[in-house]
């Protein structure tokens, strides 16, 4: 007779979480959690013993170090806080462990095994061997080092957070469907709304910028200049502009990005992209005046290649102006 066994975690049986890869490996490791869970009391209750396999964790690290405090437990076990006091809670009213409350700190409790813990741990230690030994059994026949990949899964997720990776790579699938196109009239309105809602929510709008983002194609095309958008989808997210100052000589300015789509990268593909601008026209000098407040913005400028002046530039035309940088060259270029 073929005996088949059917896993189920969040209603699903766990042939369709394979069918789901990587993507359903949590909902594995919950339901696989939740059979050696239930292996585990089927085992104690045969061998008549009380403990229950998911109180494991905890009386076992009292068991092997001795009295320790609720968030000493929960840093060693990996659980929260709030898991550890509320099983705890429980274990002391159940006889399994006793507390002793700390002199110093009326909120820093110890707890330790029982008598009764004690026994029945010590009862369980046959238990647990045999559990070990058919588990390496089986894992031995399998051919694989699960234990050692298991291991080297949760440092890694220890050293870096799989939230942290995910949401990098969904920010740069983002940024990758970014599109940066340059000036078009019927981008003229887009580019003084950037700029503008910029402006009013760090500074205030200075005659020269009004005239500036007024009049684009007088102000910075018509001189030699070249202004690019970024476009995600058909919505205009973020600007920025090459203003020639005199033959040669450019500055990056009007660099604005959409408030809700800040930290995609878009500001760098857009800096990006007037960079390759000004070496396509062979430029001598590329040079922007910012302010010290905006750190973001002077960290990503320093990335891209741009080196910080002692000074403020001479002939500053900006009132809010305390930083001048100047184009070095992309890092690490030879």
């Amino acid at each position: 007779m073929q005996v088949c066994i059917y896993v189920i975690a969040y209603g699903y049986p766990v042939s369709f979480l394979s069918e789901q890869g990587v993507l359903a490996l949590g909902s594995r490791f919950k339901a696989l959690s939740d059979l050696f869970y239930d292996a585990a009391d089927a085992i104690y209750r045969d061998r008549g013993i009380a403990l229950q396999a998911r109180w494991f964790p905890l009386v076992r690290l009292l068991q092997v170090r001795g009295a320790m405090s609720v968030t000493e437990i929960a840093d060693v076990i990996g659980q929260s806080h709030s898991a550890v006091s509320q099983l705890a809670t429980r274990l002391v009213r159940d006889g399994w462990l006793q507390a002793t409350g700390d002199a110093r700190d009326r909120r820093r409790r110890t707890l330790a095994l029982t008598e009764r813990a004690q026994a029945e741990l010590r009862a369980a230690q046959p238990v647990w061997e045999a559990i070990r030994v058919e588990l390496e059994a089986r894992l031995a026949a399998q051919g694989t080092g699960l234990l050692h990949a298991l291991s080297a899964l949760e440092d890694g997720l220890v050293a870096q957070p799989l939230a942290a990776g995910v949401i990098a790579r969904c920010r740069a699938r983002q940024s990758a469907a970014v599109r940066i196109v340059p000036f078009a009239p019927e981008l003229r309105a887009d580019f003084y709304r950037l700029n503008a809602e910029w402006l009013v929510r760090y500074y205030r709008i200075e005659p020269i910028d009004h005239a500036v983002l007024s009049e684009p194609e007088r102000h910075i095309l018509a001189p030699g200049g070249a202004i690019f958008f970024a476009l995600r989808d058909k919505e205009v997210v973020g600007t920025c502009a090459l203003l020639q100052e005199s033959p040669g000589v450019f500055e990056l300015t009007k660099m604005a990005v959409s408030e809700n789509c800040q930290g995609l990268g878009i500001g760098r593909r857009l800096l990006d992209a007037a960079i390759a601008e000004f070496e396509a026209r062979r430029g001598e000098r590329l040079f922007l005046e910012s302010h010290s407040r905006l750190q973001p913005a002077l960290r990503l400028y320093a990335q891209a290649g741009f080196e910080l002046q002692p000074g403020l530039k001479p002939d500053s035309h900006y009132q809010r102006s305390d930083v001048y940088m100047i184009y070095r060259g992309k890092p690490g270029a030879a």
